[in-house]
């Protein structure tokens, strides 16, 4: 059985989403100039790469990072692949999505634009807030999307982010699913733990069912 990384590689060069800081490391330390060790200073903001939006992010009195329920971050998950005809997933589109799916991942063209290089692209494939509600109504706990951002609003209000964190589903962003095929797998994905953060970068895997 063999693990799938499906997480971003923190590197200088890495996209960011519009506003956000991005990834620094600082040599301290270096074996170069005689130093006993190798020691970096990491800046980065808490939505850098592949990362979780607990409810804290949107919701005032939502849970923080250090909150999260472990259990919903691993365990079965689906990944589905979508190919919306419009900039955004409807619900229609979800359909092929088992009943009983607690926790998937979505696959879209965004997926293999990562390919050409890790950079920013504003047109990205989002999630609809009708599809956020149908993933809801389906009894989902955690959804994935191979974006930085699970929606692109151009309105600044983010029903999407609000739905689902409102109705407790965990949301993941910034995924690399180019390699991987639709279907289902095991899902490891760990946090770091921000206490009291409004986001955590984290490592994704998938493991073959």
């Amino acid at each position: 059985m063999r693990s799938i990384d499906i997480s971003m590689p923190l590197r200088p060069d890495m996209p960011a989403f519009p506003g956000d800081p991005p990834f620094r490391s600082t040599p301290v330390q270096e074996l170069a100039r005689g130093d006993p060790y190798r020691l970096s200073r990491l800046e980065l903001g808490s939505h850098t790469g592949t990362h979780l939006d607990p409810p804290g992010h949107f919701l005032v009195d939502g849970a923080a990072a250090d909150a999260f329920d472990l259990d919903t971050l691993c365990g079965p998950c689906e990944v589905l692949e979508v190919r919306p005809r419009g900039p955004a997933i409807v619900a229609q589109e979800l359909d092929a999505l088992a009943r009983g799916t607690t926790r998937v991942l979505l696959k879209t063209p965004n997926s293999a634009r990562w390919t050409g290089g890790l950079r920013f692209f504003e047109d990205y494939v989002g999630l609809g807030l009708d599809a956020a509600r149908r993933l809801i109504e389906r009894g989902v706990k955690l959804v994935g999307l191979d974006a930085l951002s699970i929606e692109s609003d151009s309105s600044g209000s983010y029903p999407v982010h609000r739905a689902l964190l409102s109705a407790g589903v965990t949301i993941l962003e910034g995924l690399l699913l180019a390699a991987v095929e639709p279907g289902p797998y095991e899902l490891l994905c760990l946090p770091l733990r921000i206490a009291g953060g409004d986001g955590a970068p984290a490592r994704a895997v998938l493991r073959p069912s």
